[in-house]
């Protein structure tokens, strides 16, 4: 099913895929709504649905079509390529996430991976999800703020609490809380524990 408020670009997709020989497109909708209406009837083993439409929009659309069915396999189609666009249709529950300016071949590619229950991202969209995922790494349950962030990358260098200090200008006292505060967050119990999670976070090299 292709879900998109434009019909021209609706009519292009669909003689893409159909031309392909490897997919038949049973249903059409212009709208989030419309889409959800159609997919309790049809079934489709596959929903493209685009991000920016009028109405509840792509990403309730995907939350819905997912909460209604939690098999559903849903590959987004979007102009939108930047942060926070295609974390936020994952957390919905898209399968995959490619922008408009894709190849026709991967388009192909995508629908029918997507169709196999595999994941399938643009390029550009995985090294974006995987940098936040890196970045979530090392911010566990209790988030480093910024000056933590430092402060552990400086530690993690082998710089000692009073080079720290100076280097931030900051008191001996603070740069202790501040540590005190990360291991914490960490979870880590001295300077080699917090050395190894270090390299693990790829904060400094092996």
């Amino acid at each position: 099913m292709l879900v998109d408020d434009h019909d021209v670009v609706r009519a292009g997709f669909s003689r893409l895929l159909e031309a392909s020989g490897r997919c038949q497109i049973v249903a059409e909708a212009r709208s989030a709504e419309e889409a959800l209406e159609k997919y309790g009837k049809i079934q489709p083993d596959v929903v493209v649905m685009d991000m920016s439409m009028p109405g509840l929009g792509g990403l309730e659309g995907v939350r819905r079509i997912r909460s209604h069915d939690d098999s559903a396999r849903i590959l987004v189609l979007t102009v939108h390529e930047s942060e926070p666009f295609p974390q936020k249709a994952i957390e919905a529950g898209a399968l995959g996430y490619l922008t408009k300016r894709c190849a026709p071949e991967e388009l192909l590619e995508a629908v029918d991976s997507v169709g196999q229950g595999k994941e399938y991202y643009a390029t550009n969209i995985r090294t974006m999800l995987e940098a936040q995922r890196n970045r979530q790494a090392i911010e566990p349950a209790g988030e480093l703020t910024r000056r933590e962030l430092q402060i552990y990358e400086s530690l993690a260098k082998g710089n000692s609490v009073a080079e720290i200090a100076e280097t931030f200008h900051l008191s001996v006292k603070t740069v202790h809380t501040h540590r005190a505060n990360l291991m914490r967050k960490l979870e880590v119990r001295n300077h080699a524990e917090l050395a190894l999670r270090a390299v693990k976070d790829g904060i400094v090299a092996n």
